[in-house]
């Protein structure tokens, strides 16, 4: 350690000579690039659902069952993506994770069965679940480290990687099979795990200061275990819109409002690219507005994005709803994910990925079931209640405070 120690003890801008101060750099780019695979390699993987869909004959609700698996491979690897985090460290696991995200990929386009569909998602969801899990304890610990908010901008990159996913999809869409393009995506993904990973390799994580004063304290107190719950439920409502948005707002576009399968797919990459651009002023707005505010405005501005997306009767009102819902949901998930690490440390980052990743995968299942009772933009409209649940419980836990933000 004392890796913390070294860099505080230099201007945190003073690189040049100050080893620590750089590794801390190069393991900020690394993960940064991690995060914008993972929703690259996501991207590209929502953005072919219809054509998946066509060519395994699910109906809506075939094709929710399907999506199950996903969400079932993601819950039960984020259990134990802590445990593998403590025992192996989250750099290792994030790398393990970034291969076998970029193999499974390719699975769901071998498919022709929805039983065949669900049991690859199964795999797909398993390494989806790890990575993120992973991805996140890494950025807690190296944002605790560094003394600066930048929590955001790790899930800015996630933003951009599923824009640039999508809009790749979206060019492609109408040109190239499913199966050509998943595969391709496999390349690219093992480059770029193999570009970044050796970094995330040879350094281990930070250990910041109150995760080692939390440990020897021992088991979290039943208040800080209720708080981190808080932020986990928050963190749920809004990643159920992102998973919803994910893997049913193209088919929305598509089906209901007819648009072209190109501009269906830039639907998600507008929603992507309004919320990179919003956690890209997380960090701003965190400092103006303060976390309640942001809480309360974001799930707000999602609310009223998501109804006017839901249903609009056009598709040029629709997409204005997904850019608006994008803007509102861009920082609640990674504050409410940076807020529970802070108190809990990787405990808390643990329990509030997986209550809020559960939610981006339980999601799109949810709504399947609720398009083929009543229809897809009905169902479409359960992303705007539970934004304005997250705006409510933002506003709920403006006193929770048993530790600094990070």
């Amino acid at each position: 350690m004392p890796l913390l120690n070294k860099v505080t003890a230099t201007a945190p801008g003073n690189k040049r000579g100050n080893p620590a101060a750089a590794s801390l750099s190069r393991l900020r780019t690394a993960l940064t690039v991690f995060f914008a695979l993972d929703g690259f390699l996501f991207a590209g993987w929502v953005v072919r659902i219809p054509a998946i869909k066509e060519q395994t004959g699910a109906s809506a609700s075939d094709l929710g069952l399907a999506l199950l698996g996903v969400s079932g491979g993601a819950v039960i690897t984020m259990v134990l993506t802590g445990r593998l985090c403590r025992r192996f460290g989250s750099h290792p696991v994030t790398v393990a994770c970034g291969v076998l995200l970029s193999l499974s990929i390719a699975l769901p386009a071998q498919t022709h069965s929805t039983l065949a569909l669900g049991l690859v998602l199964l795999v797909f969801g398993a390494a989806y679940g790890g990575i993120n899990v992973a991805m996140n304890s890494a950025a807690v610990d190296l944002v605790a480290a560094m003394r600066r908010p930048v929590m955001p901008s790790f899930h800015a990159a996630f933003s951009f990687g599923g824009m640039t996913g999508a809009g790749l999809g979206g060019l492609v869409a109408a040109e190239v099979s499913a199966t050509t393009h998943l595969l391709a995506l496999t390349g690219i993904g093992l480059v770029v795990t193999a570009a970044a990973g050796p970094t995330l390799l040879r350094h281990r994580a930070p250990v910041p200061e109150r995760t080692e004063a939390a440990a020897r304290s021992g088991p979290l107190s039943g208040k800080t275990r209720k708080i981190v719950a808080l932020f986990g439920v928050i963190a749920l409502c809004t990643a159920y819109g992102e998973g919803a948005l994910a893997e049913w707002g193209t088919l929305h576009l598509q089906q209901d409002l007819h648009a072209h399968p190109g501009i269906a797919a830039a639907g998600y990459s507008l929603f992507a690219l309004a919320m990179a651009a919003g956690r890209l002023s997380g960090t701003t707005l965190l400092e103006r507005l303060g976390q309640t505010r942001t809480l309360v405005a974001g799930g707000s501005l999602a609310s009223a994005g998501m109804l006017l997306g839901a249903l609009a009767p056009t598709t040029w009102l629709a997409l204005s709803g997904f850019a608006v819902t994008g803007l509102g949901l861009a920082n609640i998930f990674p504050v409410a994910v940076a807020r529970a690490g802070a108190l809990a440390g990787p405990s808390g980052v643990a329990a509030a990925s997986t209550l809020g990743y559960g939610g981006m995968l339980v999601g799109p299942p949810a709504i399947g079931f609720l398009a083929d009772w009543f229809s897809l933009p009905v169902a479409l409209t359960t992303v705007a209640l539970l934004a304005a649940a997250a705006a409510l419980l933002g506003y709920s836990a403006r006193n929770a405070s048993s530790a600094p933000p990070a």
